[in-house]
């Protein structure tokens, strides 16, 4: 199945209505793209959720282990991690029920990919996050 992402309307949709981001793979080192694009998410009024099992906490936000340390409900799974993790990502994404999984620039995995869509979820892949959120801004 070939990766298909929503349209850039869509995904301005999914943008706005979004609040919870959770970022697998989320870095405390502010030189790191995952930790930019979690502070720029941050700064434009999301709450950030850093996933990562080897930091306590990150742009003032407590880190947890694994999505299934998360109390409550995420609109976003976002991932920093290498394309091969994303099957194991993903049905880990599937047990804590998120809206949609999205992979950053240059990460992707048509395995995963299926996976998630034949559950009927929401995926983007290979897109950045602030990117598109800027792009958003920019046409609202």
């Amino acid at each position: 199945m070939p990766i298909e992402n929503p349209s850039r309307e869509e995904i301005g949709s999914i943008l706005k209505k979004a609040k919870r981001i959770a970022v697998v793979g989320l870095s405390a080192n502010p030189e790191r793209t995952s930790y930019m694009v979690s502070e720029a998410m941050q700064k434009a009024g999301y709450e950030i959720i850093p996933v990562n099992p080897s930091i306590d906490e990150v742009l003032g936000v407590k880190a947890v282990a694994s999505l299934k340390d998360i109390d409550g409900h995420v609109d976003i799974v976002n991932i920093f991690r290498r394309s091969e993790f994303l099957p194991d990502i993903a049905k880990e994404f599937v047990e804590i029920d998120a809206d949609v999984f999205w992979a950053q620039l240059g990460v992707e995995h048509e395995e995963a990919y299926t996976f998630l869509k034949e559950k009927g979820y929401i995926i983007i892949m290979d897109r950045c996050i602030k990117v598109e959120h800027a792009l958003t801004k920019s046409r609202s």
